[in-house]
């Protein structure tokens, strides 16, 4: 059963999540802000955090980057924030998914169901196997990625990007691919997601960015020998 940590500072709003999450079968804990999320995320283990954004003492952006340093959870943010702007951030300190308020609880659901899924892998699902390319060293099996001996610090969405990248080296992938494999079938997104982290990752790896190649109109594709 997932355990899934719900925090928002309206009680309603956890209230609806929380009856609906375990109808779904979850566990279910609540948090009224982000100070209180990170607490109960340094005594703890959850599968899921649903966060929202707009909160006292601790926003949920901030809580985020707080609980990360020590967990890879995945986060599925709420916020009264539509714009483009907002989204983009909040993929780019790594969470999975953005819901905008008001939302359908019956469409949370279905997006904590894709995110569970997706996060759900065991060790045998990682190919096992270190790749050194040039100064770029990529170790899948301890999901560990070094740049010119110094270990790079990436969101766990830029490290399954990037393995799955160098899994399929020199193969042509399509953004559809690219969103099927590593964001999941019924990701509630489009091609912009995936160029978005191409370009996060391409940051990361700063001058090993060349190894990652632009097909236009068509996708990318990890290029070496």
């Amino acid at each position: 059963m997932a355990h899934i940590l719900i925090v928002d500072d309206e009680i309603n709003i956890r209230k609806v999540v929380r009856e609906y999450a375990e109808f779904e079968g979850y566990e279910v804990t609540e948090a009224e802000n982000g100070m209180e999320a990170v607490n109960l995320c340094m005594e703890h283990d959850y599968d899921l955090i649903i966060m929202d954004v707009m909160m006292p003492r601790l926003d949920g952006y901030s809580a985020c980057k707080e609980i990360r340093k020590k967990k890879s959870i995945p986060f599925i943010m709420l916020s009264a924030r539509g714009e483009e702007y907002d989204k983009l951030f909040g993929f780019e300190i790594g969470i999975d998914d953005y819901v905008v308020k008001p939302f359908s609880p019956k469409e949370l659901m279905a997006r904590i169901k894709v995110v569970i899924k997706r996060n759900a892998k065991s060790p045998d699902e990682l190919k096992t196997g270190r790749y050194i390319f040039e100064g770029l060293e990529v170790d899948i099996a301890g999901r560990e990625v070094y740049v010119n001996g110094e270990k790079a610090s990436m969101t766990p969405k830029e490290y399954d990007l990037l393995f799955f990248l160098v899994k399929n080296k020199n193969i042509a992938l399509s953004r559809d691919r690219l969103l099927e494999e590593v964001w999941g079938y019924d990701f509630f997104g489009d091609d912009r997601t995936v160029d978005t982290h191409i370009k996060m990752l391409r940051n990361s790896l700063g001058e090993y960015r060349k190894f990652i190649v632009t097909l236009r109109g068509m996708g990318y594709k990890f290029e070496a020998v």
